[in-house]
């Protein structure tokens, strides 16, 4: 069957926010939320930092599960801690996943991205990988962070005139962070919109 990640709303060069589950030699199950940087319509890439266990257990197996949800609490609990078993199906995948692909790693290579944020740039791997299978129990849309930001930039915007200059100066923080994050990962739609807010921001005499 061929592979089509374009049928859970996936784009080649854009970033989506999943949860990605692994195993390690004992079987013990992992849950994490980890970006995936869609390659093409079957090839994924993510960036992962070492000392995680899904990093661990992705370079002893050479593969794992990427589950698509829109759950916030799935994404909460494997984050400040993990799943119990209860959250699994038998093939690792998610009881929740609204859909899930599995893949195989391709090839592992040391990460250096210098607009990085994170000081520790050396420590982490970007892993190339091929997906296998692709399982959709609903109708659904991986989750880009872009349309997010754009909301809330939004909302920030509206109440722009309504206060003082330090809360003004926080909104201006935000709303650079937001379009940092909306050009490296958001559509061409978000992009376009957070232009176009930062149009306004200027015409209002600041420098967003």
């Amino acid at each position: 069957m061929q592979i089509d990640l374009s049928l859970i709303g996936m784009e080649k060069g854009r970033q989506y926010e999943t949860v990605i589950t692994t195993e390690n030699c004992e079987k013990i199950k992992n849950a994490a939320p980890i970006g995936v940087l869609c390659s093409g319509q079957d090839m994924i890439l993510n960036r992962i930092f070492k000392g995680s266990h899904t990093l661990e257990n992705i370079i002893s197996q050479r593969k794992f599960i990427v589950n698509i949800t829109h759950d916030p609490e799935i994404f909460m609990l494997s984050t400040i801690g993990n799943l119990s078993e209860d959250y699994f199906n038998e093939d690792n995948s998610l009881k929740c996943a609204e859909a899930y692909f599995k893949c195989e790693v391709i090839s592992l290579s040391e990460a250096v991205k210098q607009s990085d944020p994170i000081r520790k740039k050396e420590e982490a791997i970007v892993i190339k990988s091929k997906v296998t299978d692709l399982t959709i129990n609903q109708p659904t849309r991986a989750m880009n962070r872009g349309f997010s930001y754009v909301i809330e930039s939004l909302s920030n915007f509206t109440r722009f005139d309504m206060v003082g200059e330090e809360q003004k100066e926080e909104y201006l923080n935000r709303f650079r962070e937001a379009f940092r994050v909306v050009k490296k990962v958001g559509y061409k739609e978000d992009i376009k919109s957070m232009l176009l807010i930062k149009k306004e921001l200027i015409k209002k005499g600041y420098e967003p």
